[in-house]
């Protein structure tokens, strides 16, 4: 993850500052001082009268490690204190690296990759997992299945991107084997007003607008934060884009010294012309305008390939329908109340709604036939209506047990999903020649429908025991229900065979280890932790006939951080075992696989450093041996075989230098290098392994410039500078065609602070 020099302060959700999560976060960050302070400010009396959150309060370090991490765990630790893999991407890192997307941050991340094809936008790959084996989370809350719910979201309105790696059911519930990652709006401080704009364009012809305001008011006690974005993401593709609008805002109330309440509101809406990739086509076709180190190997489904490359013809091909569309619009409704009990009790309280319309409309598939040297495109259709409702209860307590510090937190939550699936019941097709085709439009449609409904309950404790100033026990365990109720329908709305069924579970799971600063500022830790979700990739391809056991997941995880150099640098290490069962894959088109066990061991390294105060240095690895065991259908078996989007290797590196000057100009250039993937999990295609490189320079310009701003930054910005053609990302589902990655675009920016 890049140096984070400097971040907006973030509290807890909802957080009042008289708690012992905020006395946490106000404590120094390093040594045993620090855990000293902590202890004592848990026992402490709430003040007669809160002090004022100051953004950039919190004491930084190279890798943010003192942040806290809401979606690793609900006492109020920072990621230095969490026997877990955590990484924090701030809303200041965001802006330095010019990450647009959610996609983007990730990327960013150790180990982590992204790719926004739009059948399941912002997927990500991690430790071996992909889609849905990794829970996506909105401020915490779970919004339903990665693989249907998320969107391409622009980061404009995000204060932070919080990355788990490993289960992580104790806090998301239902879910992830591979971790979580949890998008947090930016929420109201107290003190004075601040407001911000930013605005971006690109040789791609996108841009990006952004305002956002917060503060404290008149109102003794109110505070508010406001946010709304645009922007318009040109593809590089012919006839592509994506276009989003996210409004959000929050108030805090502060009743009395005891007691916040809290409500928030937020629109998201994206429409896209979508990019669906580009055809894996025969090298003894494609002759001369075959390529080399984008895509190997050889492919059979449709028809017999052979060995297979991106004919260059089609690098800004776009084989979808001229009427195609790619729309969601989404309504989050979030409110609460914080209240102090006494002054080592804290009950926090938040319910929520939240409602989703989704549509795609195209053409989905491009296939080529080598039959007739044709591109075979196929036609889908689907769209949903979502509604989530749901509240999360917890009840902090902090005591003094035998002499020992111990904070437990019991939560309470419960959620209703329903869910209404509309879909294709027929599949227009046709075929199109590689090069100079008539795209056509949608033609005659009909459809069927299909519902779930996902109930979903659970209680669960979380605790930490201090044992001495240096060693602390961690632990949690979470009882779950869940209950899913399917049914299915013709395009004559009778009932198809099976249907509707119903099913339920009650998985145990949880998480026990320990931190150990065995000297000021090196930390130690380990875990042992277990995930529970229902066992398919998708809930509407789970047909009453296949296996309803729930899949499971197990971790093994040891690591250090060392945060040192009177905290100019920081490094974390960390080795991983995960095992999960049961488990399902994309067999092609819409159908399933059981994939039996999915096995998956690797390192991971981060490191950050200023050895002087004009230069900076950061770099991350990760290693991962991601494997199918038990994996035979009829007719073969996939035993061995690696997941597909998963590379064995994934390496970030980046440097900056600043210059002091009268107007301080900094610049810096960062670079990536992801290994071979696979598209399918037969492994007979690989997406080779690319590495790209950004460069920027930006300008801080004085306040003597622009009297009406504190701070004002122009930024120039070069994307895959040396314009690598690769492939970014396979769909399973469409193993016909990969994703292409973007060519190298020039971007200008400018942000100001007021």
């Amino acid at each position: 993850m890049p140096a984070v020099l400097a971040q907006q302060a973030r509290e807890p959700l909802p957080a009042v500052e008289v708690s012992p999560p905020q006395s946490r976060k106000r404590a120094k960050p390093t040594g045993r001082d620090a855990a000293s302070a902590r202890r004592t400010a848990a026992r402490r009396p709430a003040a007669a009268a809160p002090k004022p959150l100051v953004p950039n309060a919190i004491v930084q370090t190279p890798l943010n490690s003192n942040a806290v991490a809401e979606s690793a765990s609900r006492l109020g630790l920072t990621v230095r204190e969490t026997p877990a893999t955590v990484e924090v991407i701030s809303a200041e890192t965001i802006r330095e690296q010019g990450y647009r997307t959610v996609s983007d941050v990730a990327q960013g991340a150790v180990g982590v990759t992204a790719g926004d094809n739009p059948a399941e936008p912002s997927a990500f790959s991690m430790r071996g997992f992909t889609n849905s084996q990794i829970n996506t989370l909105y401020n915490g809350i779970k919004i339903g299945p990665q693989n249907m719910t998320s969107r391409v979201m622009d980061t404009a309105n995000l204060e932070a991107v919080e990355i788990l790696k490993g289960p992580a059911s104790l806090i998301s519930g239902e879910g992830a084997a591979g971790g979580a990652i949890n998008l947090v709006t930016k929420r109201p401080h107290t003190g004075p007003i601040r407001n911000e704009a930013d605005f971006s364009w690109d040789s791609l012809n996108s841009f990006r607008a952004h305002y956002g305001s917060g503060g404290s008011t008149s109102v003794e006690g109110l505070d508010y934060r406001f946010d709304v974005s645009r922007s318009t993401l040109n593809g590089f593709a012919d006839d592509t884009s994506t276009k989003t609008l996210d409004v959000s805002g929050q108030l805090n109330y502060r009743i009395s010294d005891s007691l916040k309440v809290w409500g928030a509101i937020e629109y998201l809406e994206d429409r896209s012309k979508a990019y669906w990739g580009a055809p894996l086509v025969p090298v003894a076709f494609s002759g001369s305008h075959a390529t080399t180190g984008i895509v190997s190997g050889s492919y059979f489904n449709r028809t017999d390939l052979g060995a297979v490359t991106i004919d260059d013809r089609t690098f800004n091909a776009n084989y979808n329908v001229l009427d195609n569309k790619n729309v969601a619009q989404e309504v989050w409704l979030r409110g609460g109340f914080e209240l102090k009990l006494a002054p080592d009790l804290t009950l926090k309280s938040q319910a929520y709604g939240y409602g989703a319309e989704r549509t795609w409309f195209n053409n989905e598939i491009e296939a080529f036939d080598s039959t007739n040297n044709k591109v075979y495109r196929e036609r889908f259709y689907v769209a949903h209506s979502q509604r989530l409702v749901g509240n999360i209860t917890d009840l902090v307590w902090d005591a003094n047990i035998a002499g020992f510090d111990n904070r437990m937190v019991t939560t309470l939550s419960s959620s209703y999903l329903d869910f209404v699936r509309p879909g294709a019941a027929n599949f227009p097709n046709d075929f199109v020649p590689l090069v100079d085709f008539d795209r056509g439009f949608y033609g005659t449609l009909t459809t069927k429908q299909q519902t779930a409904r996902i109930d979903n309950e659970a209680l669960s404790f979380e605790d930490r025991l201090r044992l001495t100033r240096t060693f602390a026990l961690i632990g949690g365990l979470r009882v779950e229900h869940i209950g899913l109720d399917r049914n299915s329908t013709d395009v004559s709305g009778l009932e198809n065979e099976g249907f509707p069924f119903s099913n339920s579970w009650t998985p145990v799971t949880g998480r026990i280890g320990y931190t150990w600063e065995a000297v000021p500022g090196l930390t130690f830790f380990s875990q042992y932790a277990t995930g529970a979700d229902i066992s398919a990739n998708n809930i509407f391809l789970l047909a009453p006939t296949q296996n309803l056991d729930l899949t499971t997941a197990r971790t093994y995880e040891t690591g250090v951080r060392h945060l040192l150099w009177d905290n100019r640098a920081e490094w974390s290490f960390s080795a991983y075992d995960i095992v999960r069962k049961n488990v399902y894959a994309a067999a092609g088109g819409q159908t399933l696989n059981i994939a039996g066990r999915q096995e998956s061991k690797g390192v991971e390294l981060a490191g950050s450093i200023r050895p002087i105060e004009p230069l900076r240095l950061w770099g991350n690895i990760a290693y991962v041996d991601a494997r199918y065991a038990d994996y035979d259908f009829a007719g073969g078996s996939f035993s061995g075989n690696t997941p597909p989007n998963v590379p064995r290797i994934v390496a970030n590196a980046g440097a900056s230098w600043r210059f002091f000057t009268l107007w301080p100009v900094e610049v810096g250039i960062t670079g990536r290098h992801v290994g071979d993937r696979y598209n399918t999990d037969a492994n007979t295609v690989i997406m080779n392994a690319y590495t790209v490189g950004d460069v920027y320079a930006f300008v801080d310009i004085p306040k003597t410039v622009f009297n009406a701003v504190n701070q004002a930054r122009l930024t120039f910005r070069v994307r895959n500078f040396t314009d690598k053609r690769y492939a970014i990302w396979g769909d399973p589902f469409y193993p016909d065609q990969v994703l292409l990655g973007a060519p190298r675009t020039y971007e200008i920016s400018a942000a100001f602070k007021w």
